[in-house]
């Protein structure tokens, strides 16, 4: 895997965030509704509301106030490869003692869930081969941070072939839930029918006993 392949990355989202300030095109979403469907999906892998979450890729911290909305007390930990959108997490989400946003990725070790929203979407001019790579890099970061259970979403290759981009990567949803099953156990859920032109997949530690 290419060594520059996260510079590119924060890169592309520090250009995105100077651009539109901290919206949802800032991070290169659509729209807010969009954004708080994926963001439902997401968070439907946190059962206990009281235990640590934390959002890889967490941008300027769009998550933290849909949690908390939805009943999530618990401490929150932010991690994103872009100093400019860590900056703006950490102005925006000041008065919430119980948040942290860091540009480490330790910032996260020891939460129960860890959730990535849109991370592995925008490959650029990267190789496929590459790119999946680190994609695959991430996801064991993101079950190595997490203590009870961990998700990502991604583009579906299902989309409409008219609306695809060169620079953007469309897995194969029962491949990456495969590939899941496979690795971390049979606990995969695959959430492919929530109205947007992507995929979820939950992945929960084997409860003990089971």
């Amino acid at each position: 895997m290419r060594t520059d392949v996260p510079g590119k990355v924060a890169e592309y989202y520090s250009q995105k965030l100077a651009e539109h300030g901290t919206t949802p095109r800032g991070v290169d979403w659509n729209s807010a509704d969009s954004q708080a469907v994926r963001f439902r999906e997401l968070l439907r892998v946190c059962d206990d509301t009281t235990a640590s979450l934390g959002d890889y890729g967490c941008g300027y911290g769009a998550l933290l106030p849909i949690a908390r909305q939805r009943g999530f007390t618990g401490i929150f930990g932010g991690y994103d490869v872009a100093t400019p959108m860590i900056d703006a997490a950490k102005s925006l989400h000041a008065a919430d003692n119980l948040a942290q946003f860091d540009t480490a990725e330790s910032v996260l070790a020891g939460s129960a869930y860890v959730v990535a929203s849109g991370v592995f979407n925008v490959k650029l001019d990267t190789p496929i081969v590459e790119w999946e790579a680190y994609v695959h890099s991430i996801i064991e970061r993101l079950y190595a941070l997490s203590e009870v259970a961990f998700a990502f979403n991604c583009l579906t290759s299902y989309s409409d072939a008219d609306r695809k981009r060169p620079d953007l990567y469309y897995p194969e949803p029962a491949t990456m839930f495969d590939q899941c099953v496979r690795r971390y156990g049979r606990h995969v859920q695959l959430s492919h029918d929530y109205g947007l032109y992507e995929f979820t997949i939950h992945v929960r530690r084997q409860p003990r006993g089971i």
